[in-house]
């Protein structure tokens, strides 16, 4: 059985069997922060290159942090390469950040062999991420489709948009509204969840009877897809 105690010392030159129980402890701590990320994501901008992302950058943390070591002059060298590499990607959503700190910081508490660290502050991670998500603080309510048209601004259409989106959505709710052609049109952007066994078909078709309706544009994603 490998001793765990034996691992948790720091060295210049860490043994194979080291090297290779940090990789896999890192890859399997940020799986499981991966997995809680894609259980617990409500919103329209899931990226499977993400999660991904996550479960790699924990990996690619932890062999910077062996490579190190204890040696200052590594540390100034990883620091002066690394400033060569420039990170453009933005994260729309602060969550996103901080689920790709947590796997970083997986990571590096696996690289320097702190194991006791990594599991211990991965597990409360995971299990506070699972409790916001089910607690007040959670999203209560959640679409999964964004529709825009326009339409001309008087109330028999307002009427009859109406009726389709209750009878094709189970919930739907208003991001904006703009005025064109000076008030005669109006440029609608809903967040819409359609209901159970509605057709998307069905719905442009239902929305495309009104008469006055153009330009309408509608982007369905479910959770578990990438865009």
């Amino acid at each position: 059985m490998l001793d765990f105690l034996t691992l948790q010392t720091t060295s210049a030159h860490p043994a194979l069997i080291s090297i290779i129980y940090t990789v896999l402890l890192s890859f399997a701590l940020s799986s499981l922060i991966a997995i809680v990320y894609e259980k617990t994501f409500r919103g329209l901008s899931y990226s499977r290159n993400y999660v991904q992302a996550i479960i790699l950058s924990s990996i690619v943390a932890a062999t910077v942090m062996q490579a190190i070591g204890d040696s200052l002059a590594r540390g100034l060298g990883m620091i002066g390469a690394l400033a060569i590499v420039r990170f453009r990607t933005s994260f729309k959503d602060p969550r996103d950040i901080i689920f790709m700190f947590a796997a970083l910081a997986a990571g590096v508490a696996c690289g320097v062999n702190g194991y006791s660290v990594a599991v211990v502050g991965t597990l409360g991670f995971c299990l506070a991420g699972f409790i916001l998500y089910w607690s007040p603080f959670g999203q209560t309510s959640y679409f999964d489709g964004m529709l825009r048209f326009n339409i001309e601004n008087d109330a028999e259409n307002k009427s009859l948009l109406e009726d389709v989106l209750r009878a094709y959505c189970k919930t739907f709710a208003l991001i904006t509204l703009r005025d064109m052609a000076q008030d005669r049109r109006l440029d609608y952007a809903y967040h819409i969840k359609l209901k159970k066994g509605k057709r998307k078909d069905d719905f442009i078709e239902a929305l495309r009877e009104i008469k006055t309706i153009k330009g309408i544009h509608l982007l369905l994603q479910e959770t578990t897809v990438e865009l």
